[in-house]
């Protein structure tokens, strides 16, 4: 196994150049050479972290890009982070996040939450909805659903002050 000694991405063993950044291939003999897994920001970045946590499987973030801007201003972290796990925990580390969501099979690309998205077109309430994750879509149905009911309590337990108090007024 071959891996780029500058971005840390494996390769096969007839690769000769990183496709990333061009470099040349370097032999990976220690199996615990810190490796490319996949780039991340924000609560992916959270969420990705505690899932390899969970599995004991040891990864550390380099930073890609720093936001200090957007940082500035919402006070949220943007900034593009690749995660590194040793080369001996790769498959374990690709499997668990096959698991969690956070790689496509067929693409090997982090999933970009709506607010990290870098497309900028205005999409309807719909559209939005059907790419949330499926959490997300469960917890919104859940928050609609108790809002629902609260909201229809309010209703029956209101209707029968408002009568019980009119009522009294003229009995």
């Amino acid at each position: 196994m071959k891996y780029c000694n500058k971005c840390k991405r494996i390769y096969n063993d007839e690769d000769i150049n990183c496709s990333h950044c061009s470099s040349e291939l370097k032999e990976l003999k220690n199996p615990n050479t810190p490796v490319y897994l996949l780039t991340a920001s924000g609560f992916e970045l959270q969420r990705v972290k505690t899932a390899l946590e969970d599995c004991a499987i040891p990864n550390d973030t380099l930073s890609r890009k720093h936001n200090y801007s957007a940082e500035a201003v919402s006070g949220y972290d943007r900034s593009e982070y690749d995660i590194l796990v040793p080369y001996s925990a790769y498959e374990k580390a690709y499997d668990t996040c096959v698991g969690i969501g956070a790689i496509n099979i067929g693409e090997e690309e982090i999933i970009a939450d709506d607010e990290n998205s870098v497309n900028s077109e205005v999409h309807s309430l719909d559209e939005q909805f059907e790419k949330m994750s499926g959490v997300k879509r469960t917890t919104i149905r859940v928050v609609t659903a108790v809002l629902f009911l609260a909201l229809v309590a309010l209703a029956v337990y209101g209707t029968d002050f408002i009568m019980d108090l009119l009522k009294n007024l003229f009995t």
